[in-house]
């Protein structure tokens, strides 16, 4: 009972997080709301075991969280829905480029303003999750890519800092993104 006490985010974050995944896999608009409740949580539980760029990322994602309902239900209304597309290459290098960039700041606010003992792999998976999210709003094929790098990192990062069940959850977003990405290139074939 104890264990369950000390890890009820943990667990609770776990289950919202599989059943995002799940509804991102399907390119379900109601990821977005799934999403918000996840993102609300999770500012607390990487507040309280001192990933404060993740922290941080929360109250990007809650943003991203609206501006991706908003995007998707607009497009819904349509006959069209917004399509799954290839990203851009000058598109993604320069959001590749601001990953790099905010990286690097990132690590050097960790290392010297916060008492952070993962300030390398916290900053980058931050950094590249910006990407991601933002991709992932402009339902651009590639994001998935994205996705599988953080999950890796952010896998062995949580286990590190004794977030088990998010730990184990992002293990099985990397076998997701793998299929995420496979079904929505043919969903994307399909519509075109």
């Amino acid at each position: 009972m104890e264990f369950l006490s000390a890890h009820w985010l943990d667990i609770t974050t776990t289950a919202l997080g599989l059943a995002y995944i799940l509804l991102e896999y399907k390119a379900s608009v109601w990821m977005w709301v799934v999403g918000f409740m996840m993102q609300s949580l999770g500012i607390v539980l990487y507040y309280q075991k001192g990933l404060y760029a993740d922290c941080g990322m929360e109250f990007y994602y809650l943003a991203m969280t609206v501006y991706g309902f908003v995007a998707w239900m607009r497009h819904k209304q349509k006959v069209n829905n917004l399509p799954i597309r290839h990203m851009p290459r000058r598109i993604a290098f320069l959001w590749l480029s601001f990953a790099a960039f905010i990286w690097s700041i990132l690590y050097y606010l960790l290392s010297h303003y916060t008492n952070s003992t993962v300030p390398l792999a916290d900053a980058f998976t931050t950094a590249l999750s910006l990407v991601g999210i933002w991709a992932l709003a402009r339902k651009y094929l590639e994001q998935w890519f994205v996705w599988i790098v953080v999950d890796v990192v952010t896998c062995i990062l949580y286990f590190y800092k004794d977030i088990p069940f998010k730990a184990s959850l992002y293990a099985l977003y990397v076998i997701i993104a793998v299929f995420g990405y496979l079904k929505w290139k043919r969903m994307m074939t399909e519509n075109q």
